[in-house]
């Protein structure tokens, strides 16, 4: 009897660091195996699609600014901008005063115009002129073209985009008949510097590295 109950103890002994090293080899196998999985997969189409758009909603709008009250002569009052709003019927541009200002006023239909936009920002300056900020465009994501993993962690995303215009967009569009009824110079000013663009050309293709992060997939930094 005592000694069967030797006999078992020394099984015993001999199972339970049999047992230890079987769970570390399962241990470093899985976490082998995990590891594996990780480094082969791809960043999915859909996933660089929510990246993208998002680096896209980054940038912003692309705006227009003007002011109305009696304006500063420094502020451009006649720049082909305000021209073209008055040219629309939104705005009205006074005879200048003999200190170099403009009084600019709004219509009724100007008033109406920009109640239909969604997200003019309207403030109040120093000059106690009301200044507006008009959103002309947004770019928005049409399609992922191609996701070339380059390692593990880095990925080429091709993809296509778009201008999504608003109503003033459609008037500020350079190939648009409002922009297309100025010279040459007042032109080449509303695009320079006044939001106007070929808002409706073909969709350009850009291709945007990508990294993974521990915050998910961002812009490539380096």
């Amino acid at each position: 009897m005592f000694e069967q109950e030797i006999e078992m103890e020394k099984r015993n002994s001999s199972i339970v660091p049999l047992l230890l090293i079987l769970t570390l080899i399962v241990g470093v196998v899985g976490l082998s195996i995990f590891f594996v999985v990780q480094s082969r997969r791809v960043l999915a189409s859909a996933e660089a699609g929510a990246v993208v758009a998002g680096i896209l909603d980054a940038q912003g709008p692309i705006t227009v600014r003007f002011q109305t009250g009696i304006v500063k002569g420094v502020e451009k009052p006649h720049d082909p901008h305000y021209r073209l709003l008055e040219k629309a019927g939104y705005v009205k541009i006074g005879k200048d005063t003999r200190d170099y200002k403009t009084p600019v006023s709004l219509t009724p239909k100007g008033e109406a115009f920009l109640a239909e936009l969604t997200g003019v920002k309207k403030s109040k300056n120093k000059d106690g002129n009301d200044e507006y900020a008009i959103p002309l465009a947004q770019r928005k994501l049409v399609s992922i073209d191609k996701v070339v993993m380059q390692n593990s962690s880095r990925a080429l995303v091709q993809y296509t985009w778009k201008w999504e215009t608003n109503k003033a967009g459609d008037m500020f569009d350079a190939a648009g008949p409002a922009v297309k009824a100025f010279n040459t110079w007042d032109r080449s000013t509303l695009i320079d510097k006044y939001g106007a663009h070929f808002y409706h050309e073909a969709p350009p293709r850009v291709a945007q590295s990508l990294m993974k992060t521990e915050k998910g997939w961002q812009v490539a930094t380096e």
